[in-house]
This record gives structure tokens, C-alpha cells and sequence, in this order.
């Protein structure tokens, strides 16, 4: 179907209209021109509708949520690091391979090196695999290019991975991820770099909807990160942080000092941070994916996040290093294995919440009025879809109202 418009018949959806995923069994959705016009049980759906019959699907039960969200992804890098992860395997640290030449500049030198066609022709692949699990909504960050050139050229890149595929991308200048090889010996001129020359041109482009930081010991400390944030201020952007992945900096606090949309990882966030975030109404996206790849052992604070009613999301975090991530439902998986997230707050962090963290309200829930983003699942509850370990699921996945069959297909 690559209509805006359409009906579904006799399926479970779990609307997540009021942020539960409570069933609405034998449910009808329907949606004209991208927008959902009407929610409720097949048998009462009005005859106003009746010119969708004839192209109606019918699910036989099966299980429809919003089209699932991907809060935090790199997807746009050149190059890979496979062999980081072999030097991994041997016993090396993140942080030793990172202050060796490794890590994130071993990718921005491949990036660097890579035309806006290269990488938009590299990009595709990752997004179409992401479409194919359900996914209808991206958030891609840049800082691989850590010059302006390049930085701008993700960026770019990223908005015609939209454009090509039909769905919904927010871009985010990660504009403090690794100190460049050319800033070596001065920090602080790349962080006036980042704040006076690289943040105004992605503004000014209109090219980024958010901006980051990676706040962290072997990256830009809680001083460096205040000063991005107050730039992002001046420019009226929204900010969001990778936050207390390691160790402890104070970075969930310093995100809802800002009111950020989101912290990010925050494995190491401790109980005032997380009170402060629920204060700012900030979300806390999990990213498993890392988690698993650099076998870490320290959980986020769960139960602390749940008692402050933090809300929760959960996020690929693909890039080529710490999580070669191309699956959000093996990202829920993996959270609800790992750090013990229920299927339902799984399906929450993915939805509601993911649209939450990238400051969407018009997604994330099967409601009149909203987006037609939407996945037909071939399975029949929450819990056997975030309980499959990958491998495919989803039957149909619709994103404003248009199937993305033909574009998502790898």
C-alpha cells in the first residue's frame, strides 16, 4: 500500500495513548492523508469510513504498535572497527584503544576521507536493516568529522537518509565527541571552535535539531560541556548529553540543569542526578547495545530512575565502535535481559518515551490526530515481540501513512 491513507481491522493494538501498553483487543485504526483519524474497536468503526473497507487490511489478531523510534544512533560514519573489538577480545580497554589513536578518531579519519555520496551510499544500508525491524522515526548524530566540513556534510547526509527513505530523521551536532588531531594540545580552542564557528553554521544551515556532548574522562569534562550548552542557549537549540557512561561526572545532573531532552547511557548517574533529571523531565535512554559490546558490568540505576518517574528509553546507539547495533528490537531484548526492563517499558522506551527524548510530540502513541506511524507484528503480545531474539517480525511498517515495504527492504 503506498497510499497516505488506510484501514486496519481485527488487531491488538497497543495505542499507548495515556503511556500503557494495555491491549485493545479485535481494534481498528484508520488514517487519511499521513494523520490517524480514528482509534477504537473494529465494531464500532463509523460508516464515515466505509470508502476504506475495500482496502482494508485485516491483522487476524495480530499484534500493531506505533512504529518504534531510535532515539540515539551514529549511523553515519565511514569505515569500520572490527578490529578494535578483536583487540577487545584480548583484553584491551575502550579507554587504552581511545588513547592510542583508536576509538572515535580512527572513524573520524575514515569519515573524513569519505565524500557525501560515500557515506550517504553507506548509511542506507544500517537505516533500510532499522526500517525492516519496525523502525519509523531516526535520531543521527554527526561528530565523525570533528571539522566544519565534514561535520556539516553528516549532517546533510543524515536529512537526505529522510528525504530517500521516507520516514523521520532528527539530526543532532555532537559537537564535543573526541578533541580533533589538529586540536591536540588545545582544548579550549576547540571547544571556542565548537561553540562560536561549528554550532552557528549547523544553526544557521538548519541543520540540526539538537545538540550533544560526550561528558566523560576521556572526553570533555563538566566545565567544557557547560560552555557548549550555554552556546546551544544563545542559538535556542535543544540539548541532549551522553552522560556518566564510565564513570561518574556529574553529567545527568548538568543535562537537567539545561532541562536536555535526554542523558544518555548514565550507567554511573548517581541518586541526585537521577532526582534532578526527574525534576527537569529529562529521559533516561538506556543503550544496551554498548553495554554488551564493551562488556560492562556496571547496570543504570534502575530502580532509582523508576522510583523518581524518570521516564525511560531505550536506543540502538549504532556506530561502527561500542555498538554495532542495526536491530531496536534487539535492542529491547537486550535491555530487558541486561539491565531488566519488562517488555512493557521496553515497548515504552521505544515509543512514547523515545519520542520524548527527541522532543516529538506528534509520535510515539496510535491516536487520532497523531502520525500514521505504525508496525503490524507477526507475533501477538508485547512480550513475545521483545522476547525473539531479532530475526524478522514485522509483517508491515507504515510511516506516515505510506508502507515502507519497498524502501526498508535491505
Amino acid at each position: 500500500m503506498n497510499t497516505a491513507c488506510g484501514l486496519l481491522l481485527h488487531a491488538r493494538l497497543a495505542t499507548l495513548a495515556d503511556g500503557d501498553c494495555d491491549l485493545l483487543d479485535d481494534g481498528a485504526l484508520a488514517w487519511r492523508d499521513g494523520r490517524i483519524v480514528w482509534v477504537g474497536a473494529s465494531r464500532d468503526l463509523p460508516r464515515a469510513f466505509d470508502d476504506l473497507r475495500d482496502s482494508a487490511t485485516d491483522a487476524r489478531g495480530a499484534l500493531v504498535t506505533p512504529g518504534l523510534i531510535d532515539c540515539h544512533t551514529h549511523l553515519v560514519f565511514a569505515g569500520s572497527r572490527a578490529d578494535e573489538f578483536e583487540r577487545r577480545l584480548r583484553g584491551e580497554s575502550y579507554a587504552a584503544i581511545a588513547t592510542s589513536g583508536g576509538g572515535i578518531l580512527a572513524t573520524v579519519r575514515a569519515t573524513r576521507a569519505a565524500g557525501e555520496d560515500a557515506l550517504l551510499a553507506a548509511a542506507l544500508p544500517r537505516a533500510r536493516a532499522l526500517l525492516a525491524d519496525g523502525v519509523t522515526t531516526l535520531e543521527i548524530k554527526s561528530g565523525y568529522g570533528l571539522d566544519l566540513a565534514t561535520e556539516l556534510a553528516m549532517l546533510r547526509v543524515a536529512r537526505r537518509l529522510g528525504e530517500t527513505l521516507g520516514i523521520g530523521v532528527r539530526t543532532t551536532l555532537l559537537a564535543l565527541h573526541a578533541l580533533p588531531p589538529e586540536y591536540a594540545h588545545d582544548r579550549d580552542g576547540w571547544v571556542d571552535f565548537a561553540c562560536n564557528s561549528l554550532l552557528p553554521a549547523a544553526t544557521g544551515a538548519g541543520l540540526a535539531d539538537a545538540v550533544d556532548a560526550f561528558c566523560e574522562g576521556i572526553a570533555f569534562t563538566p566545565t567544557e560541556v557547560r560552555r557548549l550548552f550555554v552556546a546551544a542557549r544563545r542559538h535556542g537549540i535543544a540539548v541532549k548529553l551522553h552522560a556518566d557512561q564510565l564513570t561518574d561526572c556529574g553529567g545527568a545532573a548538568l543535562a537537567a540543569e539545561f532541562g536536555a531532552l535526554s542523558a544518555d547511557h548514565i550507567e554511573y548517574s548517581d541518586a541526585a542526578g537521577i532526582a534532578a533529571m526527574a525534576a527537569a523531565g529529562s529521559v533516561a535512554v538506556l543503550l544496551p547495545g554498548a553495554f554488551y559490546t564493551l562488556g560492562e558490568t556496571r547496570r543504570p540505576p534502575l530502580a532509582t530512575l523508576r522510583a523518581q518517574g524518570v521516564p525511560i528509553a531505550v536506543a540502538t546507539d549504532l556506530n561502527p565502535g561500542t555498538s554495532p547495533l542495526a536491530s531496536l528490537r534487539l535492542a529491547m531484548n537486550l535491555a530487558c535481559t541486561l539491565f531488566r526492563l519488562t517488555p512493557d517499558e521496553a515497548l515504552r522506551g521505544t515509543t512514547v518515551n523515545a519520542a520524548r527524548a527527541l522532543g516529538l510530540g506528534d509520535r510515539g502513541r496510535l491516536a487520532s490526530g497523531l502520525r500514521a506511524d505504525l508496525v503490524l507484528w507477526d507475533v501477538e503480545s508485547v512480550a513475545e515481540l521483545v522476547y525473539w531474539i531479532a530475526g524478522p517480525r514485522a509483517r508491515r511498517v507504515i510511516a506516515g501513512g505510506r508502507e515502507l515495504g519497498s524502501n526498508a527492504a535491505p
